[in-house]
C-alpha cells in the first residue's frame, strides 16, 4: 500500500440522452441508475459523487437540455478505472450508444483536488474546457493520459 496522497482524483462525466429521462429510448439506462450509482458507492476508492437533488441550478438548467452530468471524487486513478471497467459498470457503458449522443468532443475530465475537497459542477466544467482546448496535461486529464498526483514521488 503506497504512502497516502494529500491528493483524490475528481471526474466529470457529461453526456446528451437521445431523450428525456422517461423516454422509451432511455428506460433501460434509467432503470440502471440506482444499481450502477449503488455500485460506485460500494467501489474500493470511491469518496464521493454529487447527487441529484442538491439545489444545483447548473444541474437543473442541463438536464432540461437532456445532459447527464457524473461529477465524483476518488482515491486515485486505479479506484476509478476499476470501477469503470471492471465492475457491473462496464456493461452499461458497453451500451453507451444506445442512449448518449456523441459530442464529438472530449466528455469526461479526470484533475486532481485537495483531499476533502468537493468540485462544483462550475469548476468541473472548466476543466473539461481545459481538457478541449490544450489537451491532456497535469490540469485535466483523461485516462488515456493520466497524471500523477501533484505529491507522486517522481
Amino acid at each position: 500500500e503506497p504512502a497516502t496522497s494529500g491528493y483524490e482524483l475528481a471526474q466529470l462525466n457529461v453526456a446528451r440522452m437521445k431523450g428525456g429521462k422517461d423516454s422509451p429510448v432511455m428506460k433501460d439506462f434509467v432503470a440502471a441508475i440506482d444499481r450502477i450509482n449503488g455500485l460506485a458507492d460500494a467501489a474500493p476508492g470511491f469518496v464521493w459523487r454529487l447527487r441529484g437533488g442538491e439545489g444545483d441550478t447548473a444541474l437543473a438548467a442541463l438536464e432540461r437540455e437532456n445532459v447527464l452530468v457524473t461529477l465524483s471524487v476518488w482515491r486515485d486513478v486505479a479506484s476509478l478505472r476499476d470501477y469503470v471497467y471492471e465492475s457491473g459498470h462496464l456493461e452499461v457503458l458497453r451500451r453507451r450508444r444506445e442512449w448518449f449522443e456523441s459530442l464529438g468532443e472530449a466528455s469526461i475530465v479526470l484533475w486532481w483536488v485537495p483531499v476533502g475537497h468537493r468540485p462544483t459542477v462550475e469548476e468541473a466544467f472548466a476543466r473539461l474546457e481545459r481538457l478541449r482546448r490544450a489537451g491532456p496535461g497535469p490540469e485535466a486529464f483523461d485516462f488515456r493520459y493520466p497524471h500523477p498526483a501533484p505529491d507522486a514521488l517522481a
